[in-house]
């Protein structure tokens, strides 16, 4: 069974840095492609980033603007999500989740291209 297990989020003023992590089990962690994602109260859940098995092919959504990056350890069977320049418009909950397709060509970016996810972890930027 998969597991990934998201932690890391808190709160936060504006202008402040956090780092997510999330931990997989269960599945050859370096053959597939892995995201975060948002939800805000009352939105739909939002792609953020993604990085692909190869490590090398990464997207994030526009709204990042340069203050995200994304990484991946494939020992520790981690993924990373560092966000810097935390503005009130982050604020969500933020979920893992591993792709569905072992080593895909292109990085997925579409939900419904995600089979695992995780509980996920709540970021709130507030002064």
């Amino acid at each position: 069974q998969v597991q990934l297990v998201e932690s890391g989020g808190g709160l936060v003023q504006p202008g402040q840095s956090l780092t997510l992590s999330c931990v997989v089990s269960g599945r050859t962690f370096s053959a597939y492609a892995m995201a975060w994602f948002r939800q805000a109260p009352g939105k739909e859940r939002e792609f953020v980033a993604g990085i692909n098995w190869n490590v090398v092919d990464k997207r994030y959504a526009d709204f990042v603007r340069d203050r995200f990056a994304i990484s991946r350890d494939n020992a520790m069977r981690t993924v990373y999500l560092r966000m810097n320049w935390l503005e009130s418009e982050d604020t969500a909950k933020y979920y893992c989740a591993a792709a569905a397709a072992q080593y895909t060509t292109t990085m997925p970016v579409r939900a419904t291209q995600f089979v695992s996810w995780g509980q996920g972890t709540q970021v709130t930027v507030s002064s």
